[in-house]
């Protein structure tokens, strides 16, 4: 096989390994047999400091670590190589505007790159972490300009974002004006002391005591 085959094979292979872990479709079968068909050549430095950091064992770690270099050998991931991975798996919409949105929310130093720390530091939060910090990762992609506060607009350029990215998928079909007509209801329901903004305080209240959110929220849970 050529290099670029095996490079093309590797990196649509990553794209969906962590599609499946996003969207909580890997099991532990499968994580198993990719334990014993994969041996890790070269592990990262400092991982011993990432297995104390999040909620990913030593061998998770390498499995990830394995993916994330064979998609991007420099080590860091930029906005174009995340907007090609999720163009892939949504090839019936448009997911580069919610690819722009998550790839912001894993570049926390906001250097203009996602790291593998960056990267399994967000994974773990939204796989492993505690509701609150699912809530509290959550607010930050939709504080799209990191004020602390989420605005209708912001909330509404999120919604159309995902709208989007399902494209054609969504059934029935939506109306052009349903993103807003849904972001109205939500943040009515937010924005508890009517002041135009959501806090996060009031977000996480909101979606705690929102059993649909909650369930969702669960959904996350133990899929590695």
């Amino acid at each position: 096989m050529s290099c670029r085959k095996r490079c093309k094979r590797e990196i649509f292979r990553f794209a969906q390994y962590l599609f499946r872990l996003i969207t909580g479709t890997l099991n532990t079968d499968s994580v198993e047999d990719e334990l014993e068909l994969s041996a890790v050549r070269h592990r990262p430095e400092g991982l011993e400091q990432l297995e104390a950091q999040t909620r990913f064992s030593r061998k998770e770690l390498q499995i990830l670590y394995r993916g994330f270099k064979n998609e991007c050998p420099s080590g860091v991931v930029n906005e174009d190589t995340f907007k090609d991975i999720y163009a892939q798996f949504f090839p019936q919409g448009d997911a580069s505007t919610y690819a722009h949105f998550l790839f912001n929310a894993f570049d926390t130093d906001h250097n203009g790159s996602v790291s593998f720390e960056d990267f399994v530091m967000g994974l773990s939060i939204l796989l492993r972490g505690t509701v609150q910090e699912k809530l509290i990762w959550a607010f930050n992609l939709y504080d799209i300009n990191k004020d602390g506060y989420i605005t209708k607009e912001e909330m509404l350029d999120i919604m159309k974002a995902i709208y989007d990215m399902m494209g054609k998928c969504t059934y029935p079909v939506l109306k052009e004006e349903t993103p807003r007509q849904h972001v109205e209801v939500f943040f009515q329901k937010m924005d508890k002391n009517k002041d135009g903004v959501v806090t996060i305080d009031e977000f996480i209240d909101c979606c705690q005591n929102d059993e649909n959110i909650m369930r969702s929220m669960h959904l996350f849970e133990n899929v590695l």
